[in-house]
Formats: structure tokens, sequence, C-alpha cells
């Protein structure tokens, strides 16, 4: 069963459960269970072998992983901040803000999507701070959290793919062998990483074209009429205005971008000035390069803990919470996020199984075996091989680890097919995860929208879905086009990615409204 398909098989049991039963908890670890019988049967380990590659190997090491760890600190300290936010009386505040300058529904949806653009740093943050920001608005226009949380998990994965500065950024150029700049290529990849453009652009486009389609269309209706004539009673205080919670969220992006930084050496790396003394170094370079030698997990945390202080501080010098008011929110926050740090146990526990079963081997053998022949069709290979990876263990950086390194193998350094293969792979990677009800982005993006997770995947799934054909075709005209050149062969594929992207939505938006 090592190395084999049947490695794949608990995190495909697991996920289908949850889609079917619509209940996750009892789904993942149903697929870590039948995952340990996989292992004992094939080492022979027998019943106290399964026991203790289940809890030891998989529960208890997953919870010990310094980077896991740090996530889950990250995410218990945003829950106190929401807390705080709330109880302050920042998001009601902001709630009666947005809804006097934003006049629509249409206006609100491409707020909280160009707010999720700029957040672009990393995908948990993003997912996290975007949800309790733009929560209060969407609720007051009618927009349902399903339609929140797939706006989110949108512009988190997708943005973050495509942004040079973020930690997504640093864990492809991480992936890069044979000396290479990995952040270079990293950014000679972004015109070819269709999923996420026409995953940006799609959003966009169901908010003009006003329609929705699958199952997103039953819950933004149902909705709608829940909401009509409701007022929101949200905050705790008459005391709190917009200022409670624009300034937290601004000091905690500047304090984890500074963190993440700083984790990368930022502070530390030295140059020789004019005088001949070494003094920090302090230029753009060195901030790019900080940020692909950052570590987002600790970085996040040290970011996260002084805003958490700060903001604090804040609300007790303008009196609008007391000190013990404060730490009262603290147990709140971390009650809030306790669903999201199961989920996500549970789920890094599953991947720890189909990890030991070899899944990521058995892949590795495929992509290899199939790049001796169809090397044109090999970038559209790769999407779906990346696709199916990324799905079935729930995460994209693991995909970024298997692949990238067999597409630099493969192709040499000037062939167009490299960076269009490694594009693929990095598009392949994040559709995946934007589909899995395993991957952790999804469940923190259900997290930040107050979500039913189980809801969010299957209204999401659609959507994802159809932009990920239409990027299938795209990277088989790339393929095929490759010989023209990086620059023609980019251009003829946006053109045709763009007509069956826009060709599909209109005969949608038809089929809708009949």
């Amino acid at each position: 069963m090592i190395g084999t398909f049947w490695a794949l098989v608990p995190a495909i049991v697991a996920i289908v459960l949850a889609l079917c039963t619509k209940e996750v908890y009892s789904s993942l670890f149903i697929g870590i269970v039948i995952g340990g019988i996989f292992y004992a049967i094939e080492t022979a380990a027998g019943f106290p072998g399964f026991f203790n590659h289940i809890f030891g190997d998989g529960m208890i090491a997953q919870l010990s992983d310094s980077w896991n760890v740090g996530i889950l600190i990250f995410l218990v300290v945003l829950g106190i901040m929401v807390a705080l936010m709330n109880k302050a009386g920042g998001s009601a505040a902001f709630g009666e803000w947005a809804q006097k300058h934003i006049k629509t529904k249409a206006g609100a949806q491409i707020a909280t999507i160009l707010l999720g653009i700029l957040i672009f740093i990393d995908d948990y943050f993003n997912c996290l701070t975007v949800g309790s920001v733009m929560k209060p608005v969407t609720d007051k226009h009618g927009i349902s959290k399903e339609k929140l949380a797939y706006i989110i998990d949108s512009t988190a994965a997708p943005v973050c793919i495509i942004a040079p500065i973020s930690s997504w950024a640093a864990a492809v150029a991480g992936f890069v062998t044979e000396g290479e700049n990995g952040i270079a290529l990293f950014c000679k990849a972004i015109p070819f990483n269709f999923y996420a453009f026409f995953t940006i652009i799609m959003m966009f486009a169901l908010v003009f074209m006003n329609f929705d389609y699958g199952e997103m269309a039953k819950y933004e209706a149902a909705f709608k009429e829940a909401a009509e004539g409701k007022q929101s009673a949200e905050g705790n205080t008459q005391k709190g205005k917009v200022i409670d919670l624009v300034f937290p969220i601004v000091v905690l992006i500047i304090m984890c971008v500074l963190g993440m930084i700083y984790t990368g050496g930022f502070f530390t790396k030295m140059v020789e000035g004019e005088d001949g003394a070494m003094v920090a170094n302090g230029n753009f370079l060195n901030f790019v390069n900080s940020f692909s030698d950052s570590d987002a997990s600790v970085g996040l945390v040290l970011g996260s803990f002084a805003a958490l202080i700060i903001t604090i501080a804040f609300y007790v010098c303008r009196k609008v919470l007391s000190f013990k008011a404060s730490m009262l929110c603290v147990p709140d926050g971390f009650k809030a996020m306790v669903p999201a740090i199961l989920i996500l146990t549970l789920a890094w526990t599953l991947k720890a199984m189909t990890d030991s079963l070899g899944a990521k081997e058995y892949v590795a053998g495929l992509v290899e075996g199939s790049a001796s022949g169809l090397k044109m069709m090999l970038p559209a290979i790769i999407f779906i091989v990346a696709v199916f990876l990324a799905f079935a263990t729930g995460t994209s950086w693991g995909t970024f680890g298997i692949l990238i390194p067999i597409c630099i193998a493969i192709f040499a350094p000037g062939n167009p097919l490299r960076i269009i293969s490694i594009s693929a792979c990095m598009a392949g990677a994040v559709c995946g995860d934007h589909c899995s009800p395993i991957s952790d982005t999804t469940i923190m993006a259900s997290a930040g929208a107050q979500c039913d997770h189980v809801k969010h995947v299957s209204t999401q799934l659609p959507y994802a879905l159809s932009v990920a054909v239409v990027s299938f075709l795209t990277y088989t005209v790339a393929g095929l086009t490759q010989g023209l050149g990086v620059v023609a062969s980019a251009i003829i594929s946006w053109i045709f990615g763009l007509v069956v992207l826009f060709c599909f939505l209109f005969f949608m938006k038809k089929k809708v409204s009949k």
C-alpha cells in the first residue's frame, strides 16, 4: 500500500464523506483511522503500532511541530483581536459607516474583493482579517456567509501566489534547487498563473453580471430574504468608532510584515557603509530577500502579539474598554477559534497519514513517467496532477515541494516549458487547495466568514471547478504555442482563456435566468 494509489485513499474517503454527510470532524477522523490501518497492515506493526501511528506519529507529532504551533497561536491571537474589536464597538461602527458609504450589494462585494487583494502578505492572515473587517458590511447588504467565505478564499491563496512579496513566494523560492534565484523564477512564472488570475477575474465578473449558480445561488437567495428589513445589532458599546477597527487592523498588517522580515534577517543583515563601518542593509532588495528567507509562522506570531498589546493599550487609553474587559475577551477569542483549530489538527493528522503511506512519492513517479512523451501537453498534465494532489492532501506547499523540483529537472533553463510548467504546478496546487475540505486555507476562510465549513466547500466547488476547466484548456494552448516564445505564448493563452471564461459565464447567466 505504501507508494501506490492506496496512499491517497484515506484522504479521498475523508473528502467524500465530508461532502456527503456534511459532517467534517468524523469524516476526517475516519480518514485518519483508515490511514493508520493501512500503515499497520503494511508494516506489520499490529494493534499497538496502529494506535501509536495515529496519535504518536500523527496527532501529537503534528501538534508538536513548530510551524503548526505557530499557526495555531496566530489563529488564537487573531480570534482575541476580533473579540476585542467587537467588544469595543469597532466592528459595529465600521458597519454603520460602510452602510452610509457603500450603498449597494455589488459595492460591498467589490470592497471585500479589493481588501482581500490588498492583504497579499499571507493567506492565513488574509482569511481572518478580511472576514472580521467585512462581515458587518456584507451582513447589512444581504450577502450570505457562504458568498463571503468564497470571496475570502478566492483572494487568499490566489492573490498570494501572484504576489512576489508574500509567504507563498518565499515557499516557492525555497523549493527551487540548483542554485537558481527562486524569487526571480517565481516572478517569471506569474503571467502564466492562469488559475489565480481567472479566479480573481471571475469574482469581479459575477458581481458585475449580478448572478450566481449552483449551491451558492440557493444560499444567496435564502439569506437575502432573511436579511430584508433586518437591522444589525452588533457591538457592545456606544463608544466605538471606526478608528477602533481600522487602527488595530493597520497595526496588525504593519507588525506582521515587520515580524516576517525580522525572521528573514532584515534587521541583522549588514553591509559596509561609506566610512567602512558595518551598517544594517535596509534596501529594497534586502526587503525582498528577507521575505524569501522568512519563517512565516514565527513572524506572524511575533507580529500578531505585538499588535494585540498595542490594541489593548489603545483601547484602554481611549477608555472604550477597561483592561479587565480586554482580558475577558481572551477566552472569548480562543473559544471562537476552537472549531477551526480542531479541523486543522485533524487535517494535519490526515496529511501525516498520507505522507507515511508515500503519497508524494507515488505522485512524483506518475509525473516523471509522463515526462518522457507528450512534452507539449505536460503543463496541462502537471496542472491536473497538482490539482488532484493538493485536493487529496490539503496542502499547496507540499505539492510545490513535490512537483517544482521535477519541473526544474525535466526542462533546461532556457526552455519556455520550464516557466509554463512551474506556473501550472503553482496554479494546480492553489486550485486543489481551493477545492479541498481538508485544506487549512479553506478552513481559515470558513472561520473568517463564520460559515459552516462543509457549506463553504459545497458552494465554492462549482466556481473553483469552472475556473479549473478553463485553466486546463489554457495550459493546453500554452504548451502548444510555447515554440513561439514566452511572450507570444502568454498573449495567445490569455486571449484564449479570457474568451472561454466569459463565454462560459454568459452561458451560465442565460441558463440561470431561464
